[in-house]
């Protein structure tokens, strides 16, 4: 089921540092486009990715915990099975928010980050969103 009112998601993409978990250098993968779309945009894009690649320019982490600054959405590009540990991470480094794309749903995850005060959009994409949502 998705999650994101209007509110929420135009609050979420007023947010200026994005976490993108699963963003790596191969361009044929959502997240390639979708971080490209965000940082044209303005947003500053960190790529989290098993490898710690770098991606758009943007020095790459393996993990969230790798972060050495703070992140304000956690841009999760994984399968439902693996978002929920990623958004424990996000809710452990303190990010204000966290996106789980386009059918990456993960209930009990989101209830967590909702209990722990992080803005929750689930089912959705940023690039898709922006149109109606976006800054202005």
């Amino acid at each position: 089921m998705s999650r994101g009112d209007a509110d929420t998601i135009e609050r979420v993409l007023r947010q200026e540092t994005w976490a993108v978990v699963g963003l790596t250098t191969n361009p044929a993968r959502p997240a390639y486009g979708v971080a490209r779309f965000l940082q044209q945009h303005g947003k500053k894009v960190v790529p989290v990715n098993p490898a710690g690649e770098s991606v758009h320019g943007e020095p790459g982490y393996r993990s969230l915990a790798d972060v050495p600054f703070p992140v304000d959405v956690v841009d999760v590009f994984r399968r439902s099975e693996l978002a929920g540990a990623h958004v424990d991470e996000a809710i452990a480094a303190g990010a204000k928010a966290v996106w789980l794309q386009l059918d990456v749903i993960d209930e009990a995850a989101a209830d967590r980050a909702e209990a722990a005060g992080l803005d929750v959009v689930m089912d959705f994409c940023p690039a898709i969103e922006w149109s109606a949502h976006g800054p202005r």
